[in-house]
């Protein structure tokens, strides 16, 4: 199992014919840096594909999922959002997770 501390959701889409690199160099631009034990998850225009790349704390990882049907839950702003573990989960499972959110919680935008 990869150990995920804190998951970012990137709010501009990405180009998913991006590879490794092109995904990294995103991820910099956006975070300032690859750090151990997060996850970066960036999704197209029509929120139909998603990219992750984590870092496990030796080296980077890089996994795409796309939904058949529907669609993946864009953020309501234009800023990148700090996601908690029961928002992530449902987030990559194609489900609606801004209602998951405890009213304790805020998210950040980075």
């Amino acid at each position: 199992m990869i150990r995920i501390d804190a998951a970012y959701l990137a709010a501009e889409p990405l180009d998913m014919r991006a590879g490794f690199d092109g995904v990294l160099a995103r991820v910099i631009a956006a975070f300032g840096a690859a750090q151990p034990h997060h996850a970066y998850l960036f999704m197209n225009r029509r929120a139909g594909r998603l990219k992750v790349l984590v870092h496990d704390g030796f080296g980077l990882w890089l996994a795409s999922r796309r939904l058949h049907r529907g669609h993946f839950h864009r953020p309501d702003g234009p800023a990148s959002l700090c996601l908690h573990t029961e928002a992530l989960n449902a987030l990559i499972l194609g489900l609606p997770w801004q209602g998951l959110m405890h009213p304790s919680q805020t998210l950040t935008h980075y």
